[in-house]
């Protein structure tokens, strides 16, 4: 008996130094949660209402030479972008892109995947660990699985100006980007977006003609737009690692959180088994003793 409740206090030890750290995890969580989630809430609106505007420039204007990020072709080659994080205990989160990232592969780029033509750039190590032991038929791009270590302006454009350019000549036909969207700390949404070509408006129905958009350009048209549709497109791809580190924090918080009282429940339980087993033991131990007793009294 002895031996037992010695094992179930080890275990309560060792529980109690799992919620020490999980408590601590939560609490980091939660400090660069506020971070993140302040640099996502100031930058969504502007984020979406630039891609908006580009959107609606982008499906007015015919023949540009500035419009070619709107120009859809035939999918020959694809790139597919997945953002993950580098470090797991964050619950469901890396997992429920990846599923985003699993249907559009066997879905929109079944093809390209088949016929080799599918490139895939993970940014996250558990994107990168996933697509390599999973996808052995598409080209990894490797150049930027660490970029959330450093998610300055700096480093961020790089991979923009990199897809934007593989797209206008023609490298890639297709780019589609899987991350997850921060909404608050316990929910985040799975999103798969098509990055390039730039996604036309369309009609809501057959009576809603869409109006032609009415933007005065200056300096001339080709000028300015040689600026700003790559000025929008780094600033989306921007909003979208923000919007995945906001998640990553919020899943980890809520998931350390969870675990934490989880461990407190687990706690209790053993020490309500440590309480009855050292009961036993000392209602055994008396009747020996009150045995010893009475063969002695006899």
């Amino acid at each position: 008996m002895s031996g037992q409740l010695k094992e179930i206090r080890g275990r309560i030890t060792s529980v109690k130094s799992t919620q020490k750290i999980t408590k601590a995890m939560k609490m980091v969580s939660a400090a660069k949660l506020r971070k993140a989630q302040n640099a996502i809430v100031e930058m969504r609106p502007y984020a979406d209402r630039l891609n908006k505007m580009l959107m609606n420039i982008l499906s007015n204007i015919e023949g540009d030479a500035s419009s070619s990020y709107g120009t859809e072709r035939p999918v020959e080659n694809a790139c597919l972008v997945i953002i993950t994080s580098d470090r797991g205990l964050c619950g469901a989160f890396n997992t429920n892109t990846l599923k985003k990232a699993v249907q559009a592969i066997s879905g929109k780029y079944a093809d390209a995947y088949a016929k080799g033509t599918l490139s895939i750039l993970p940014i996250g190590k558990k994107a990168f660990d996933f697509v390599k032991r999973r996808y052995d038929k598409a080209t990894v791009i490797e150049d930027y699985v660490t970029l959330n270590n450093n998610l300055e302006w700096e480093h961020i454009v790089e991979v923009p100006n990199r897809l934007m350019e593989s797209f206008k000549n023609g490298t890639f036909d297709s780019i589609t980007v899987c991350y997850s969207k921060f909404k608050n700390a316990a929910m985040q949404e799975n999103i798969s977006v098509q990055y390039l070509p730039v996604e036309k408006l369309e009609a809501k129905d057959e009576g809603d003609k869409r109006s032609k958009a009415d933007y005065l350009f200056e300096p001339d048209k080709n000028t300015l737009l040689e600026r700003l549709v790559p000025s929008i497109l780094q600033t989306t791809f921007q909003k979208f690692l923000f919007d995945n580190r906001a998640g990553e924090h919020g899943a980890r918080m809520t998931a350390m959180d969870k675990a934490t009282e989880n461990a407190e429940d687990l706690m209790n339980d053993l020490k309500i088994f440590y309480n009855k087993a050292r009961q036993e033991s000392i209602t055994k131990e008396l009747s020996e003793i009150v045995g010893g007793a009475a063969a002695l009294g006899g």
